[in-house]
């Protein structure tokens, strides 16, 4: 069994298996999944209106927050093994990446999965 980056070292993850994707693919597919999402959502309300700039961001902003919680908190929650995954899936890439900063979310702390489970 390979040592997990987290701390504290201790914490026992039994299963564990280390990210497949470098931070800097992780991060690579975000940004293009975000551009991609950030255009649509500023493109298709144009097509039946004409919102204010002030709309458009504000239509940008609530869809790509609503889609990172729905998506990746989402995820979160309910894949409470996901420091086991050996596919590579990239939700589970995300958060063994994001748990090396707060390794409460490796760790399954139950006031975290609260907060991210709103």
């Amino acid at each position: 069994m390979e040592a997990h980056p987290y701390s504290p070292k201790d914490l026992t993850l039994l299963g564990f298996v280390p990210n497949f994707m470098s931070q800097m693919t992780i991060l690579g597919i975000f940004a293009a999944a975000s551009i991609i999402v950030l255009t649509l959502a500023w493109t298709f309300p144009g097509l039946f209106s004409k919102p204010t700039k002030t709309e458009r961001l504000l239509i940008c902003w609530w869809t790509f927050t609503g889609l990172t919680h729905m998506i990746v908190e989402g995820y979160f929650v309910f894949s409470p093994e996901f420091y086991k995954d050996k596919k590579g899936c990239y939700l589970a890439e995300i958060w063994k990446e994001y748990s090396k900063g707060d390794s409460r979310y490796a760790g399954r702390d139950s006031a975290v999965i609260a907060v991210e489970g709103i």
